[in-house]
């Protein structure tokens, strides 16, 4: 008796399991269908890339745009794909990513889809090292990137991927962006680079304000020591506003919804702070704000909270917007 039910059970299961499989099959072939409209089908992993994305086909009937992610995911460390998700990308002709191993899933997209053109946006572009002070950094992969066209989350080892941070960069992934497009789409290819062009005009605007800044930036020297430009910074992102303001990040805690951080810690911190006459620490209000209220209680530095950039509406103009919220922090700061 006992035996019989045991193999009910995995008679039921296997069924189940036989349902599942062509229930879904049946289901992504009707994704495929509905998307089969003659549009070249592009889907971007998350928000950066997808406002890079929008502004560079602004006006073509030739590419349906999807985004992968909602627009308040957040980073795409952890990322986990979805059934939903799997079915956008077996419709896409084109999945536009970041790079830099930040989307941890490429690896289960590119054994599922073998035949579909990922491209990265940061694909040969110069993007920092992770830092390795403090601690809490993200992994973004195993190995250094090997010039691929197609990228997966083994392609990268020890590398920031948060280069959009920097507007330089930024304009670097909207013309990489623009030209994976174009390849795909060669009859709106006029389009696209002009789309591109007048973007990276936008973007440029806010880089004078930024060298700007960085021209008039002052410091005084304390024991021999040149203070003006020390500053710590709670995430790793922030590091790419460092390098493109002059200053120099002596300390890093990178801090997100998981990260827990130990009385040691905290006062190792203090201990940076103090030692290296830091007066400016950078922080994301979201997951930075108790240890900002933290050091601006136990010191006298001032803790000031930026946009990482990776959340928002989908408006084409959003990411200017925060962005020149940054930099009028970034002057208030540093002034």
């Amino acid at each position: 008796m006992g035996k019989n039910k045991y193999l009910f059970v995995l008679w039921m299961l296997l069924a189940i399991t036989l349902a599942g499989g062509i229930f879904t099959g049946i289901y992504v072939k009707s994704g495929n269908q509905d998307g089969d409209d003659g549009k070249i089908q592009v889907v971007t992993s998350f928000y950066p890339v997808y406002i890079a994305a929008k502004n560079i086909v602004e006006g073509s009937k030739g590419v349906a745009l999807e985004n992968l992610s909602e627009p308040q995911t957040g980073c795409m460390h952890d990322y986990q794909l979805t059934p939903q998700d799997m079915i956008m990308l077996s419709k896409a002709d084109l999945f536009l990513v970041n790079g830099g191993g930040i989307e941890s899933f490429l690896s289960d997209v590119g054994k599922s889809y073998p035949e579909l053109s990922i491209r990265a946006a940061a694909e040969g572009l110069s993007l920092l090292e992770e830092s390795g002070q403090g601690s809490g950094g993200h992994s973004h992969g195993e190995e250094r990137p090997s010039g691929d066209a197609v990228v997966t989350e083994g392609d990268f080892y020890g590398i920031n991927a948060h280069g959009w941070m920097d507007t330089g960069i930024y304009i670097g992934m909207v013309k990489n962006i623009a030209d994976f497009i174009s390849e795909a789409d060669k009859g709106n290819q006029e389009l696209y680079q002009e789309n591109a062009k007048a973007y990276c005009e936008k973007i440029e605007r806010l880089s004078a304000q930024i060298e700007e800044l960085e021209k008039e930036l002052k410091g005084d020297i304390i024991n021999g020591r040149f203070t003006g430009k020390n500053i710590v910074i709670f995430h790793e992102a922030f590091a790419y506003v460092a390098e493109q303001y002059g200053l120099t990040a002596v300390y890093c805690l990178d801090l997100d919804e998981e990260r827990q951080v130990s009385a040691g810690e905290v006062a190792d911190l203090l201990e940076e702070l103090t030692e290296n006459h830091v007066s400016v620490v950078l922080a994301e209000e979201l997951y930075g704000k108790d240890m900002g209220e933290t050091v601006e209680q136990e010191t006298g530095c001032n803790v000031y909270y930026l946009d990482t950039l990776v959340r928002g509406d989908y408006g084409a103009d959003s990411y200017l917007k925060a962005m020149q919220k940054n930099i009028d922090i970034m002057r208030e700061a540093l002034q």
